[in-house]
């Protein structure tokens, strides 16, 4: 009778030959025989893996009766495939590890939580694998497994740590992918605390702590123009401590301690055409303040009132502050220049621009004939005009100052051939 079964799950190859059938093969003593050697088998691989993964081997020991029954299933699974193997030749890859699998995943996600290296893990598995293979064969061979099956079993221990390490590998991966995505998720929760006007509060205190950012002193914010694809290249290139604004009307980041040694310097030659502003350097509960004036600075900088490469807002406080309500400006230069009023738009461009520059340069004729490239005597010539519509209010200190604050930031004339002759 067991002859007969022998027979019945044995298989003929094309050119005539026997090959082993699953009940010849031996295999089906093979899972006791292991089970027995099991405990100096894991004994073999926490000694191996002592000197260079200590903390593995140390998990091996404390761990030692669920490390056990994973070993059984292990066993059990090796068999199994390698029966299959024999009884139906082909290249799949066997039966699926199914719980294994999700539990080295797990072992994957694991290992980058705790902030290890993915190659240790997958190292630590091929000596795993090298001792489990030596015990494994000599074990079949000491209860006869025909050679058959031994190839079988070498086969199903690639296919099994293959799919470990590929497991592991990849909930190292989403681990690593949900992280970011958290920690990006979490950052920008921290940058709308920090520029809502809750910016002083205990949130952000929490927020920040979440996120593992230090609260500084004093920030400062960057802001980018969304067109300007080096300004996106740079924001992308920031160090961790900075921290990305993105919001559809303001791209750009929050920059701590914006102001130790050396900072500066490196920012400026890194948002060198950018088209980039820095704002000022506040505590971080007037961040918000900060970044409306960096916006005033930026909306210069693209108006070509400010030209700097990269602006940095502190340096032009005062362009930002005349500007800052674009209509109240306006209104204050039609008040101040209501003597030129009557004159015709080109005398009136002439002569304000004369008035800008005089203001500018003290009343200095040379100074002011190079500026406008003219010559002293027009210079002469448009100040008397200028003294003859605005009388005495041009001595006034309170009028000069009001027409300095109107002037000082107009836009600059057209530059006008030099002329030898005195132009009126």
């Amino acid at each position: 009778m067991e002859t007969q079964e022998r027979d019945v799950v044995s298989n003929q190859t094309g050119d005539g030959s026997a090959t082993t059938g699953v009940a010849e093969s031996g295999l089906d003593g093979l899972v006791p025989a292991l089970v027995d050697r099991l405990p100096r088998l894991l004994g073999e691989v926490r000694e191996l893996l002592t000197e260079e993964w200590p903390d593995y081997a140390r998990f091996l020991a404390d761990e030692q009766d669920e490390v056990t029954v994973a070993a059984e299933t292990f066993m059990h699974w090796l068999v199994e495939i390698a029966e299959q193997g024999l009884a139906e030749p082909s290249h799949d890859a066997g039966p699926d590890a199914g719980a294994q699998v999700a539990l080295f995943e797990e072992i994957g996600r694991i290992q980058w939580r705790e902030g290890r290296d993915l190659t240790t893990l997958l190292s630590a598995y091929q000596v795993g694998a090298r001792v489990a293979w030596h015990h494994v064969s000599n074990t079949a061979l000491e209860i006869s497994v025909a050679p058959e099956a031994l190839a079988a079993l070498a086969e199903a221990v690639f296919v099994f740590i293959d799919q470990l390490s590929s497991a592991s590998a990849r909930g190292f991966v989403l681990e690593q992918s949900e992280a970011a995505v958290t920690r990006e998720r979490l950052r920008d929760e921290l940058v709308d605390l920090l520029l809502s006007d809750r910016s002083d509060s205990a949130a952000v205190r929490a927020a920040a702590s979440r996120v593992g950012w230090p609260l500084p002193r004093e920030v400062a914010v960057i802001l980018i123009d969304p067109e300007n694809l080096v300004g996106q290249s740079v924001l992308s290139r920031l160090d961790s401590s900075c921290l990305l604004i993105r919001r559809r009307a303001l791209i750009g980041a929050i920059v701590p301690d914006p102001v130790r040694p050396g900072r500066r310097q490196r920012l400026a030659t890194a948002l060198r055409g950018a088209g980039a502003v820095i704002g000022h350097p506040v505590p971080l509960e007037h961040l918000p303040s900060s970044v409306r004036i960096a916006e005033i600075a930026a909306t210069l900088q693209r108006s070509g009132i400010l030209r700097d490469d990269p602006v940095f807002a502190a340096e032009h406080l005062d362009a930002i502050i005349v500007h800052r309500d674009p209509k109240l400006l306006e209104a204050l230069r039609r008040q101040v220049l209501a003597p030129l009023a009557d004159l015709s738009p080109s005398v009136s461009q002439r002569l304000t621009d004369t008035l800008a520059s005089w203001l500018r340069h003290l009343g200095d004729r040379q100074a002011i004939a190079a500026d406008l490239h003219i010559h002293p005597q027009t210079v002469r010539y448009r100040m008397a005009q200028l003294h003859d519509l605005f009388g005495e209010a041009l001595d006034d200190p309170s009028t000069r100052a009001r027409l300095t604050l109107a002037l000082a930031w107009y836009p600059e004339a057209k530059t006008e051939p030099a002329d030898p002759t005195p132009r009126r």
